[in-house]
């Protein structure tokens, strides 16, 4: 796989913006895995994709260090003003069934070789079973970027992307790191 087909697939799923980076620029940082801790959206501690139940953080950093490549996308939704709560909710509604389609498209080119992050937690079952049960769907699951320590602003930059979407819109952002072979940069 390339960094161009994974772009090329990106904007055929839809989304606004994609770009490619090198994931061995990454930085897993434990201030940023301490915000999920401080529980703000309600699901820490309550679901299979957020901390602790997806892993330490030195743990999902070993297993993206086993990817050279990256792949970032942006879906963009315009909102009727800051506190239009139905246009942020359909854009992260858009946004997850478009990084579904690519991670799963990812996880077949690459015969299950990759890492997707997506966009905040899992938000396919009504209520997770965690933690008294595994996962029903976790085919699907994986855990989102800054559960794995990642500023996106920092991973947006490293793709040539701007992190905000501007007045009057939304950006929700996830990535799939990989294994690149015979792409345009060499790796």
């Amino acid at each position: 796989m390339t960094d161009k087909d994974l772009i090329t697939l990106a904007r055929g799923i839809g989304f606004e913006r994609a770009g490619e980076f090198d994931a061995g620029r990454l930085e897993f940082r434990e201030d940023v895995r301490l915000m999920c801790a401080a529980d703000r959206c309600g699901r820490y501690n309550k679901s299979w994709s957020c901390p602790p139940a997806c892993g330490s953080l030195a743990a999902l950093e070993a297993g993206a260090r086993r990817y050279g490549r990256g792949v970032l996308v942006q879906t963009v939704g315009a909102l009727d003003g800051d506190f239009d709560a139905e246009g942020i909710a359909a854009a992260l509604a858009l946004h997850r069934r478009r990084f579904d389609a690519l991670a799963r498209q990812a996880r077949l080119v690459t015969g299950g070789d990759c890492f997707p992050m997506g966009a905040g937690s899992c938000a396919r079952c009504v209520k997770c079973t965690y933690p008294s049960r595994p996962c029903r769907r976790p085919e699907g699951l994986w855990p989102s970027m800054e559960a794995c320590g990642l500023l996106v602003a920092d991973v947006c930059a490293l793709a040539g992307l701007e992190y905000n979407a501007g007045s009057g819109a939304i950006s929700y952002v996830s990535c799939v790191l990989y294994r690149a072979k015979n792409n345009n940069l060499g790796v």
